[in-house]
């Protein structure tokens, strides 16, 4: 008997054909820019001047070179990377931990105290950024990586806890139960069980983290007013203000600060993807 191939119908094919269309049309509008981005950081600047929206007519790294000596993009770089690391390990050090206590230890209020961390996620941080300004600037905080840190910190605490909650949530109880009769602590049990179990999720929130602490601007322009550290999000908002005709520096300076993050997603796009994938389904 032969078995006739499967034929579409030409209404589903039309609408097939629409979906990969409107794909492609919004794939363009979200690439364009970067792709602009990319041809005008390497051109040359007459180039730039004569025709700034030509891709690639010209190559040079002159540009590239101006931000990075005379923008001073490289101290900028640096800034953003002691920034965004260790707030970074805190939030999933603390998140993780958190995640555990409200998932496996039973404390009374337990609950109650889970939805007040919660709450973190629907109060802006505009509500209370101007009061914490003067906190710091109390406890000698302000202008400092360490009070930066903690503050980039404490905004993804709130989620992060949640997300880590999830993983821990789904995990059999007897795996604790037997390490338990073992005679195993919680410590060693959190440690050597439970945490290399949600190694995937904890991957995934961190790469989420960092990459909002990277592109962070509002917290290091209000709490770094010194000048002392300024990481790549101020520094090119710093180098827009005398630059405002000079594009091609600044399309430089643009690419400098967004290729360390495309680079890491790039590169960690598998396990981010499976951790927000198992954070789902568990969740």
């Amino acid at each position: 008997m032969k078995v006739q191939p499967h034929t579409m119908s030409p209404r589903r094919r039309s609408a097939l054909a629409g979906k990969h269309t409107l794909l492609v049309v919004l794939s363009f509008l979200a690439l364009f820019p970067v792709f602009l981005t990319v041809s005008t950081a390497f051109k040359t600047p007459q180039d730039v001047q004569v025709n700034p929206f030509g891709f690639f007519s010209s190559f040079s790294t002159e540009n590239i070179v101006t931000a990075w000596t005379v923008g001073g993009f490289g101290r900028y770089l640096v800034d953003s990377i002691l920034l965004s690391v260790p707030s970074t390990l805190l939030v999933v050090v603390l998140s993780t931990m958190a995640g555990y206590a409200f998932a496996r230890l039973p404390f009374p209020g337990r609950s109650v105290a889970f939805y007040l961390v919660m709450l973190g996620l629907l109060v802006p941080f505009f509500t209370y950024m101007i009061p914490l300004y003067f906190q710091l600037r109390a406890i000698g905080l302000l202008d400092t990586l360490l009070g930066v840190n903690l503050v980039l910190a404490s905004t993804g605490l709130a989620f992060g806890t949640f997300f880590m909650r999830a993983f821990f949530t789904d995990l059999p109880t007897e795996l604790e139960q037997a390490a338990r009769i073992d005679g195993a602590t919680e410590w060693q049990i959190f440690v050597r069980i439970m945490v290399p179990l949600v190694s995937s999720g904890a991957g995934a929130l961190a790469v989420f983290t960092f990459l909002q602490n990277w592109n962070n601007f509002l917290v290091p322009l209000l709490y770094l007013p010194g000048g002392s550290y300024q990481p790549l999000t101020t520094g090119l908002y710093l180098f827009l203000g005398g630059r405002s005709i000079d594009i091609g520096p600044l399309a430089a300076g643009t690419l400098i600060t967004i290729l360390p993050v495309v680079m890491l997603f790039v590169l960690l796009q598998k396990q981010v993807t499976q951790g927000f994938l198992s954070g789902a389904v568990k969740g």
